[in-house]
């Protein structure tokens, strides 16, 4: 694994679809980004939980892992406070798109790896 790759796997964490971009491939970059950011927004809007560790409930480590894929936006949503409102009938929803959008990303990440590998075209 070659810096190339290194550096394509950290930009497409830090923030989606810039991995695809650095390796060149604009229109996937773009269709990735906008799929994930609108995903994390949608659930961020519709009230749902960004996970963090809870001690006690240790499957909420997993759940940060996941949600935590998103990379920066993640971190600025949790900077700008909560927006979960559990008596909200979309909180569920909310949830799942937020902690979905994380793990898009976290294969989108591989994607990168693969692309940047040739083994993927």
């Amino acid at each position: 694994m070659g810096k190339r790759t290194i550096a394509a796997m950290v930009l497409a964490y830090l923030f989606p679809g810039a991995g695809h971009l650095f390796l060149g491939k604009r229109t996937n970059a773009i269709v990735f980004s906008l799929v994930v950011l609108i995903m994390f927004v949608l659930g961020l809007l519709l009230h749902g939980k960004l996970y963090v560790y809870e001690p006690g409930r240790p499957l909420t480590f997993f759940a940060m892992l996941g949600s935590m894929g998103t990379g920066i936006p993640y971190f600025v949503a949790g900077m700008l406070g909560p927006f979960r409102d559990y008596v909200s009938i979309t909180y569920e929803y909310g949830t799942a798109f937020s902690l979905t959008a994380g793990l898009m990303n976290l294969l989108l990440v591989l994607d990168v790896f693969d692309i940047a590998e040739g083994r993927k075209g």
